[in-house]
């Protein structure tokens, strides 16, 4: 009887311990599937070379603290579904793109905050390399083959820099677009003051697709909120 008595104190042990691990753990990306949402939207952040630790804070502090204002909660409960799916992608050379936010349904004023606040204190986690806008589209693209059924597909892709490794970015923008997905840039003109023409020319392409330009990391978070309102209310708003 002891021993039993026993077997069952380990077996109802092990049982909390696994529980435990259960919710600590972050969710699948498959997991986000179970909604269709309004948007799936890919936050394509650059780690290349030219982005320093000051600027990559900026731009996930930026990043979070948009999510977190009332006018892109307002936007999100106005869609048909009243909910979006993001995820977040690292990327820097053509060998370096790390998903560091898996698929993640934000449905509602909790659901942003909580959102923004993981996103403000994320790390980076990616190697340092050139710029390869190529890769992290081609990268990006794959990752809606595990997104919730969604009425837009966008990819959001922040830089400072141009394509300067892996494939041509122009062929690729093409491809994604006869996709349907749309790419939408957000330009930091601090070393290239054009970047938001390339981007225009080469970069950015879809249905309601558009370039919203910062001039340098410290204007980040306010043309970020800009971008996030505009991808979440959908095309036809300036």
């Amino acid at each position: 009887m002891a021993a039993g008595r026993g077997l069952r104190t380990i077996a109802c042990w092990l049982g909390g311990l696994i529980l435990s691990f259960a919710l600590i753990l972050p969710l699948p990306a498959g997991r986000a599937q179970v909604q269709d949402v309004d948007l799936a939207l890919i936050l394509a952040i650059d780690c290349s070379f030219s982005v320093d630790a000051r600027e990559f804070a900026l731009q996930m502090d930026g990043i979070g603290r948009a999510f977190m204002r009332d006018d892109v909660k307002k936007a999100i409960a106005q869609g048909h579904r009243q909910r979006i799916a993001v995820a977040v992608v690292q990327w820097s050379d053509d060998r370096n793109q790390i998903v560091t936010l898996p698929w993640t349904v934000v449905a509602g004023a909790a659901d942003a905050d909580a959102l923004g606040q993981l996103l403000m204190n994320m790390p980076r986690q990616l190697a340092e390399g050139g710029t390869s806008i190529s890769s992290a589209l081609a990268f990006s693209a794959a990752l809606f083959a595990t997104a919730p059924s969604a009425e837009r597909q966008v990819i959001d892709v922040s830089t400072d820099g141009r394509n300067n490794s892996g494939p041509p970015v122009s062929p690729m923008r093409d491809r994604l677009v006869g996709e349907g997905i749309t790419i939408n840039g957000l330009t930091i003109l601090n070393e290239w003051p054009t970047l938001d023409s390339y981007f225009e020319n080469n970069v950015a392409g879809g249905v309601g697709y558009f370039v919203i330009p910062a001039n340098d990391y410290e204007d980040y978070g306010e043309a970020m909120f800009r971008k996030l309102l505009r991808e979440i209310t959908g095309p036809g708003i300036t």
